[in-house]
């Protein structure tokens, strides 16, 4: 049964993220597979909000719509107070580049390039000079903590570096929203609660707003707000009454 607190019900005007009755289908005819069920919330800028699912839930499905990677088949996403549907493709290419950073499971860093090329890789398609590009990379990279990896390539980096690569690049353009997709799923606990701590501090001193997409209830629990999915369906939607603070490595209520 759906439970949801006072929490999640905010100002229509201040969402940055809404959802309606949203839909997926995939397949035709009698192979249709229905991933999103009539799926509704919103998100408000400055929040940190956790997606949590067992394997097909629908979580990646949702955060492919979120982020604009692929379009709902039912319902309506609005981002930004304008619809999905409303958006160009030339738009929404726009949007992802400016407006949102993506951290992914995997990492997905070009191999033989150093960390600066690859951190500097979405100014290629901004409005910032190229005069500046340096400048703002290395010092997200300090932000990160590897001023000292500057110039290594991935194949010489361990898996929490790798990650903390991923979320200098994800924060480069000044987004509005970073999606972060198992960002823990292949670390170890020390390297996951140091990614923790990073996504923490982007949002609580850049005041970014962060949708975490995990199967980990530990994980999940660094967020705000914990939005559970189960066949396609929204089956809780609450504040997380004891958050797990990783800036301050302790656990805090």
């Amino acid at each position: 049964m759906l439970r949801i607190s006072d929490f999640v019900l905010r100002i229509y005007h201040m969402a940055l993220i809404e959802i309606n009755q949203l839909e997926k289908t995939f397949g035709e005819g009698e192979n249709i597979t229905q991933a999103l069920r009539g799926v509704n919330f919103s998100i408000g800028a400055g929040e940190f909000v956790a997606i949590m699912g067992p394997s097909g839930s629908g979580k990646s499905t949702l955060l492919h719509i979120l982020g604009f990677l692929d379009r709902n088949t039912g319902g309506t996403y609005k981002f930004d107070n304008k619809i999905m549907d409303e958006y160009s493709d030339d738009e929404l290419a726009s949007i992802r580049n400016k407006k949102m950073g993506f951290v992914f499971q995997a990492f997905n860093l070009l191999p033989r390039t150093t960390v600066l090329e690859n951190v500097k890789l979405p100014l290629l398609y901004s409005d910032v000079p190229e005069k500046e590009w340096d400048e703002r990379a290395k010092k997200i990279i300090e932000e990160v903590g590897l001023s000292h990896r500057m110039e290594h390539e991935p194949s010489q980096l361990s898996g929490g570096e790798k990650q903390r690569v991923a979320i200098a690049r994800a924060i480069i353009n000044n987004p509005d929203v970073i999606f972060a997709d198992e960002p823990t799923g292949n670390l170890d606990s020390k390297s996951g609660q140091a990614i923790m701590k990073i996504l923490q501090e982007v949002n609580e001193k850049q005041k970014r707003t962060i949708i975490l997409i995990t199967h980990e209830t530990y994980t999940a629990e660094h967020a705000g707000r914990i939005i559970k999915l189960h066949d396609g369906l929204i089956v809780h939607d609450e504040k997380v009454l004891h958050q797990h603070d990783a800036t301050h490595e302790k656990f805090v209520k």
